[in-house]
């Protein structure tokens, strides 16, 4: 059982590993869609491309972390009595 147990934690970390992009893998995907756009490479137009596939994939990063709030940034915490809160290292009213 131990050994079962330890031979699928292997594969599962071997899994999410497997999955991870290096930033020449990513750059070679974003230059192979806006290819497939029929952008050529070295115009205004393809640099414009690149950008907005960067552009989005930061907007999607966002959105993952704005949806996920408190399990990153756990919940807003109280303090003070009525009227102010502290959350995310700022003080409100």
């Amino acid at each position: 059982m131990r050994i079962a147990a330890s031979i699928f934690s292997l594969l599962a970390i071997a899994f999410v590993l497997s999955s991870c992009q290096t930033a020449e893998e990513i750059r070679a995907a974003d230059e192979a869609r806006c290819g497939s756009y029929g952008f050529k490479r070295g115009s205004e137009n393809f640099a414009n491309c690149l950008m907005n596939q960067d552009l989005s994939r930061r907007a999607d990063q966002r959105a993952f972390m704005e949806s996920n709030n408190d399990f990153f940034w756990g919940p807003t915490v109280v303090v003070g009595g009525p009227g102010y809160y502290y959350h995310r290292g700022y003080w409100r009213r």
